[in-house]
């Protein structure tokens, strides 16, 4: 398992920040001459490449060890741990130890450590959450404190002073009065820690200011791709719809004219040797149907914009309609319409477009002899009936095309339910029930 990826940083302010502090500690932690070395930080068990060097031509005496130290610290910083509790865990613990060690090579704990504890605790901000980050900035905030007790008690940690100078003289008798420069360096002490303090809260407040904005940006962007994902289809759903409803109209009209005027030429081609006037008005009726055909066809190709009913009540529009049926087919129509009221408008399209479209698959397919129309309307809603005593289908082998698919879109649409019964050789029966609201879903 990788432990530590390299990620981009996802904020460069920050890590200008880092680069900042880790150079100011790096700063922080050279001597200048003429100020002679602590003996103790030349500490006889350490590697050599860990002691103190001095430049004279510089004037600089350089830590190596806490240098390595704060460089290491900036290198951490290249990589992010995994999105694992305990790499997460791991590599703050790698960053608070390579601070502890920079103070111990290197001395000047005043000045270093909590630079290098501010960066720690802005690492941490970036990938804990609230409960993580608060633990790392307690845990920065104890080492400081700690650093500054032992400190204050000249307390060697592992044979290492935290400084180069006493930061508070020694060999006082207990109730003899300290000197004014030791009390002036112990409240300095106490403003230092409150004031660290106060920096790590600011730190805390600033780095999850900025990461919940950053997640605001990317709830947005993320919010914005799906609206237009959301817009791409409904705007294909829309498109598909409206070819759908397109198709029924043309079908619905065009269809039922056509299948009308082929019934007719058929009888003119049966009665033209026999009886040459009733094919004349076999033909008439056929020349009628084709116009009305046509003109369906151009009232579709500019958007329907003629309403079926053309004026007309659903009683009559469905009376007329049937009469025509009757004359077209000879099949005898016993029809039952009881409307107390004239019902929406898009629910009246709807009911003739349905009735049409049934008397339509009747003449093509049923060879019926007997077809029942009852539509009633009750507080609920509508109720409609077709039956015939046809040749009947199986509704489930049915792929005759956009008929049947069409009246039951129509319905659904308006919040209804359409269901068919036929079985071979048993006729067809077709219930459409519709809400009295008909609204759409």
């Amino acid at each position: 398992m990788q432990l530590f990826l390299r990620e981009k940083h996802p904020f460069p302010l920050l890590l200008y920040l880092e680069w900042t502090l880790l150079g100011a500690a790096v700063l922080a932690t050279l001597s200048f001459l003429p100020q002679p070395p602590h003996a103790a930080h030349f500490h006889p068990h350490l590697p050599g490449v860990l002691r103190l060097y001095i430049l004279p031509n510089l004037g600089v005496r350089i830590p190596l060890g806490a240098v390595i130290s704060i460089a290491a610290l900036g290198l951490l910083g290249l990589r992010s741990p995994a999105k694992i509790w305990q790499c997460q865990v791991l590599y703050t613990g790698f960053g608070f130890g390579l601070s502890w060690l920079a103070v111990l090579l290197g001395g000047r704990g005043e000045r270093v450590f909590p630079i290098l504890l501010l960066i720690v605790v802005i690492r941490a901000c970036l990938i804990f959450p609230w409960r993580g980050r608060i633990l790392a900035a307690i845990a920065a905030y104890a080492s400081f404190l700690f650093m500054l007790f032992i400190t204050i008690q000249r307390i060697r940690l592992f044979g290492f002073p935290l400084m180069r100078a006493g930061f508070l003289r020694a060999g006082f008798p207990r109730g003899a009065r300290r000197p004014p420069s030791d009390v002036l360096l112990l409240n300095l002490t106490l403003n230092s820690a409150l004031l660290f303090g106060f920096v790590l809260v600011f730190v805390l407040l600033l780095v999850g200011a900025l990461l919940a904005e950053k997640q605001s940006r990317e709830k947005l962007g993320r919010a914005n791709q799906r609206l237009r994902q959301y817009a791409l289809l409904i705007e294909n759903q829309a498109t598909l719809q409206e070819r759908n409803r397109i198709a029924r109209e043309i079908h619905d009209s065009l269809g039922h004219s056509l299948t009308a005027q082929s019934i007719q030429l058929e009888n003119v081609a049966m009665l033209l040797p026999k009886d040459t006037e009733q094919a004349g008005q076999h033909l008439q009726k056929a020349r009628s149907l084709g116009k009305e055909a046509l003109q369906n066809v151009r009232q579709s190709v500019a958007t329907l914009r003629t309403h079926p009913l053309k004026g007309q009540s659903l009683a009559d529009a469905l009376t007329k309609l049937g009469q025509e049926f009757e004359q077209t087919n000879r099949i005898q129509l016993k029809s039952h319409l009881d409307l107390k009221s004239p019902p929406p408008l898009e629910i009246s399209t709807v009911i003739y477009r349905v009735v049409q479209e049934a008397f339509t698959n009747v003449s093509k397919h049923s060879q019926a002899t007997h077809v029942q129309l009852d539509l009633r309307q009750h507080p609920q809603g509508l109720s409609l009936c077709f039956e015939d005593n046809g040749q009947g289908f199986n509704p489930v082998a049915n792929t005759t095309g956009f008929g049947l698919q069409g009246m039951r879109e129509r319905i659904e649409a308006l919040g209804g339910r359409f269901s068919l019964r036929s079985q071979p050789g048993q006729g067809c029966q077709i219930q459409v029930d519709i809400p009295q609201s008909g609204d759409p879903r």
